[in-house]
């Protein structure tokens, strides 16, 4: 059996493949990345009721790996960059064998996966951190949760100018319901749930568009979005009015938010797996 874990600042994932099949991944959160780590090993073991002498790897990634000097509740562990891992868990995932991976958590992150192949492209600050920080210090609400079901309720044209809002006509290839301006109609009557809905609507906006950017530069047209905000439900319907505006297609696998852990799992024996 291969385990694989993404430790972040606050939250980690673990996942596990016996005889290449997935077993059911599971998140812990706790205030340290060696306390998370620890306690998402030893909840992973006892719900699925295995033994650590039945683990032959543990092998670990995310920013909280660097806390783990070598071992993990007194068994070895191997350390995977993190960026190759987030490659080879969304091609597995999705089931490609070549597209651009999109990794969304407190900012994002932009790789090229082909094959064994990852080039890490670059990133953008704007992701999780961005939708909680403008929130809390907007609608003075900082539960991701709630940030979402209000948003639920909310109305962007009462935030968002739209290309409707400037021109009778089309503009190019863009509609009349496109965002021209994130926030850049604002008007006074709008609601704490249409500012949410306007947060996470420009939020996911700008991912969407690196994203189709670095498709673009690389000649893809596939994009793989991985990463703990595929659990936001707005998401998928951005990504699906980008995919028929720009003619590319997004890709939001089951398990996304574990790619990072599973991709550390299978890291070493792609063979198997891709």
């Amino acid at each position: 059996m291969i385990l694989g874990i993404d430790i972040g600042g606050s939250t980690t994932k673990i996942v596990g493949f016996q005889d290449k099949k997935l077993i059911a991944p599971l998140n812990v959160s706790a205030s340290d990345p060696v306390t998370s780590a620890s306690g998402a090993l030893g909840k992973f073991l006892d719900t699925n009721s295995i033994d650590l002498s039945q683990i032959d790897n543990i092998r670990i990634t995310g920013v909280g790996a660097s806390f783990i000097k070598s071992s993990l509740l007194g068994f070895k562990v191997e350390k995977v960059e993190e960026f190759l891992a987030a490659g080879h868990g969304g091609l597995y995932l999705s089931g490609l064998s070549k597209a651009i991976v999109v990794s969304m958590g407190t900012g994002t992150a932009y790789v090229k996966a082909h094959g064994k192949c990852v080039n890490h492209l670059g990133g953008t600050g704007v992701g999780g951190g961005t939708l909680t920080g403008l929130a809390k210090a907007i609608l003075n609400v900082n539960d991701f949760n709630s940030i979402i079901e209000l948003a639920k309720k909310g109305d962007i044209s009462k935030v968002d100018l739209s290309v409707g809002d400037i021109s009778d006509v089309d503009i190019g290839n863009l509609p009349t319901n496109i965002t021209a301006s994130n926030f850049g109609k604002m008007l006074d009557g709008a609601s704490k749930n249409d500012i949410a809905a306007g947060i996470i609507n420009m939020v996911f906006q700008t991912i969407g568009m690196l994203a189709i950017f670095a498709a673009r530069a690389k000649k893809d047209k596939d994009i793989i979005i991985t990463g703990n905000l595929v659990k936001v439900p707005q998401s998928k319907k951005t990504f699906d009015e980008l995919s028929k505006l720009f003619n590319v297609n997004f890709h939001l696998p089951k398990h996304a938010q574990y790619s990072t852990a599973i991709g550390a799992a299978i890291s070493k024996n792609l063979d198997r797996f891709l």
